[in-house]
This record gives structure tokens, C-alpha cells and sequence, in this order.
């Protein structure tokens, strides 16, 4: 099996998503014909559905006896940090899962973790696609499906999950900071957070309100503070065998809603 491996996913899009397509309502309803005879401003409607392509390289842990028949794996979605975005895969591999897995090979879950290009920014639309990817790839357990990331990979965590809370039996985002005016979409989501109390980057405050905010839904959620810690929560987060026998415990409820 290929540690790198290039997907590239043709999307077709809502009319109303506003993301990757257009779509403009702009009141009123008036023929085409209508749109070149009458002179002067009048209210119009237009509507079109577009594709686009997107594309992601990743680094992909495949278990021992992934091929068993009839046996589906539970799966991890990892997203690194700013520092690891770029084009040589080997720098997923400072942090999180994908550094671990360097030197435990019995690890029981599928394991995805892609990279982002330089300067560029976590997208829940091509997270979607390659999630989706895998999944019609490998005996994924669509009902064990667990995400997770780092400082800019956490805040993605929480943005994802927020986007597509259907999707997760679980997340755990790590010095990442979400946005509480959506977190009762999260109300169904079971969540760990962690966080260093000293952290310089990504003020521990500010996800606090976001983890009050998820309680306050009536949400479920783990919060770790690491003392005496900075910026860099995540080398505890990963290294504590509890956080993955958390996830195991966790099974998507299937009535979530599945779109954003």
C-alpha cells in the first residue's frame, strides 16, 4: 500500500452551497425572454449548478488484516498543524498519530492523515472528498469514523465536525479553537478537547468558550488542560493510550444530520 496517494474528486454541488459555487437569488421571478426586452432594473433569479475538482496528498496507515472479509475497521482523521503544511509528506509525521505510527505497527485503526500546500487553509469540502475516498476504498466502519487535529488542524477539527456532524462518532481537537455560535451542531458529538494552560498561540480562554458553549447545548465533552504547558498540548494528547480506547467507545448515532 502507497503512503502517498493522489485522489482528485469531480463534486456536484447544491445550487444553494456557497462554497466552490454560485448561486444568487435575487428576489422576484421573470422569464428569460424578459431579462433582454425590458429596459431599466428589475428583480431576477438565477440558478446553476457547477463542479469543481479538488485534491489532497496523505499519508495512509492501512492495519494488518485490513483485507479479512466481512471485517470493517475503525478509522482516524488527523490534521496537522501550520508548521507541516508543504509538499513533502514526511513532515505529517512530526506530531499526532502519523509520528507514532513510525514505530507501533499494531495500531487498530485506519489511519488518514493529508497534508495541506503551503499557506493554504483546512476545507471541510476536500476533508469530505477524501474521507469519502477512503471509504469506498477500505473496509471503513462507517459508524466508527473519529477525527482529530493540532492547533490550525484543531480548529479544522472543530470546524468539520460543525460542518458535517453526521459524520463522527467522536473528535478531539487539540489547542484548536472552534466557533461556539455553532456549537450546539456538536450537541450530539461526543468531544475530548485539550489545551495547555500556557499556551502563547492559541489563547486557552478562547476555547474554553467554546467547550462551555458545547455544554451549554447539552453536548458531551472531555476537557484536558496540561499545566505548565504551552502552545504544545498535542505531545500529551497523542501519547495518552486513553485518548484511542475513548474513541473505541464511541459509535456515530445515526439519526445526526449529515450536511452543513
Amino acid at each position: 500500500m502507497r503512503k502517498g496517494w493522489m485522489i482528485r474528486v469531480m463534486m456536484a454541488l447544491p445550487p444553494m452551497v456557497l462554497i466552490g459555487a454560485v448561486a444568487f437569488h435575487l428576489g422576484g421571478c421573470a422569464s428569460s425572454e424578459r431579462w433582454a426586452r425590458e429596459a431599466g432594473q428589475h428583480p431576477q433569479q438565477f440558478e446553476r449548478t457547477i463542479t469543481k475538482t479538488v485534491g489532497a496528498q496523505f499519508l495512509l496507515y492501512v492495519p494488518e488484516g485490513v483485507g479479512s472479509p466481512g471485517k470493517r475497521w475503525p478509522l482516524i482523521m488527523f490534521l496537522h498543524g501550520s508548521g507541516e503544511r508543504g509538499k513533502d509528506l514526511e513532515r505529517v509525521k512530526v506530531n499526532g498519530p502519523p509520528k507514532a505510527l513510525e514505530n507501533q505497527k499494531d495500531f487498530p485503526f485506519i489511519v488518514v492523515s493529508p497534508q495541506l500546500p503551503e499557506n493554504a487553509a483546512w476545507s471541510s469540502d476536500v476533508l469530505g472528498a477524501l474521507l469519502d475516498e477512503v471509504i469506498e476504498r477500505l473496509p471503513v466502519d462507517t459508524n466508527r469514523v473519529y477525527l482529530t487535529g493540532l492547533s490550525l488542524g484543531g480548529y479544522a477539527t472543530w470546524d468539520f465536525a460543525c460542518d458535517f456532524p453526521g459524520r463522527f462518532a467522536a473528535i478531539a481537537p487539540v489547542c484548536g479553537v472552534g466557533d461556539p455560535d455553532r456549537a450546539c451542531r456538536l450537541k450530539p458529538v461526543p468531544v475530548w478537547a485539550f489545551h495547555g494552560a500556557e499556551d502563547p498561540v492559541v489563547p486557552l480562554k478562547d476555547d474554553e468558550e467554546m467547550v462551555n458553549a458545547v455544554k451549554a447545548c447539552g453536548g458531551q465533552v472531555k476537557f484536558t488542560v496540561y499545566a505548565n504547558t504551552g502552545h504544545d498540548a498535542w505531545t500529551q494528547a497523542y501519547a495518552n493510550p486513553g485518548l484511542y480506547a475513548w474513541f473505541l467507545e464511541h459509535r456515530k448515532n445515526s439519526g445526526l444530520p449529515s450536511e452543513k
